[in-house]
């Protein structure tokens, strides 16, 4: 896959870049496979307040549901399609099995149209399969991994992510996570071999604001060209950084690397390696 350009036919064009090389279903979805995404709420918790801002808009969107768990079990399933799916970055893979039911799973880079995987404890190692942590060889690039046995797929799902498995101990295995975290697993945890599709997905420019409303993204405007009442960075004659004041949110909470964060309830013991060592 590479990135191409688009003929600058408008200024919305001008920096407008995508995905060249993926090949694409045209299909609908499978429509027993879809359902309503759900009422959009902009942002706003259960009694209204806005809890995450710039959100609100975007394009009406049908949910696919996706096989975390990849129930079936010893069962050949063949790739009907490879298609877009507009509520993740990676791309999905429709899955027709032996016994004529259809799941859609994450799309591994390599995965094509026609190609067979299946779930099983003594399936080969090639993009697709999806074996215990304990029956994958050191090494191997995985994703889509379970953190409690039977849970289904919790980590390393968004496109181009990959994981790696570092060593074995009894019953755990120390696996390399995409943000460098070394985390014991269970062995009995299930994986999908292989990196998530769609690797290319970061280096696209969306070209214009339009494409970003569509996602359901309203705009953000910087603290430092507001009012001094609206924002702690606002106000001052001509242009001013933050560099003399200590940076804030609009509520006047510090930002910017002060840990606002309370400490974890739960127990952070099968952490080998912190995500922010260096």
């Amino acid at each position: 896959m590479a990135i191409t350009a688009i003929q600058p036919t408008s200024p919305g064009r001008r920096h407008y870049t995508k995905v060249k090389g993926t090949v694409l279903a045209k299909n609908d979805p499978a429509k027993k496979l879809t359902r309503g995404a759900g009422k959009k709420r902009a942002g706003r918790n259960n009694t209204g307040k806005i809890t995450t801002r710039h959100r609100g808009g975007g394009h009406k969107r049908l949910y696919r549901e996706i096989d975390f768990k990849r129930q079936k079990q010893e069962v050949p399933g063949t790739v009907s399609s490879v298609e877009y799916d507009p509520n993740r970055t990676s791309n999905i893979a429709l899955i027709t099995y032996a016994d004529g039911d259809k799941r859609y799973i994450l799309a591994p880079q390599g995965l094509t149209q026609g190609d067979t995987i299946i779930r099983s404890e003594t399936a080969e190692i090639k993009p697709g399969n999806c074996l215990p942590l304990k029956n994958i060889p050191v090494g191997t690039p995985i994703h889509n991994i379970e953190l409690r046995p039977g849970k289904g797929g919790q980590i390393v799902r968004s496109a181009g992510s990959s994981a790696t498995i570092q060593s074995k101990e009894e019953d755990f295995v120390q696996v390399l996570l995409p943000s460098k975290e070394i985390r014991l697993v269970k062995a009995e945890c299930q994986a999908t071999i292989g990196q998530v599709g769609n690797v290319d997905h970061q280096n696209v420019s969306l070209g214009k604001a339009g494409r970003r409303r569509n996602m359901g993204w309203r705009p953000s405007v910087r603290g430092t060209a507001q009012h001094p009442a609206a924002h702690p960075h606002g106000g001052g004659e001509g242009r001013s950084g933050v560099g003399l004041k200590h940076p804030k949110t609009p509520w006047g909470k510090p930002a910017l690397g002060k840990k606002t964060r309370k400490k974890k309830k739960y127990s952070n013991k099968y952490i080998v390696r912190d995500r922010r060592r260096k």
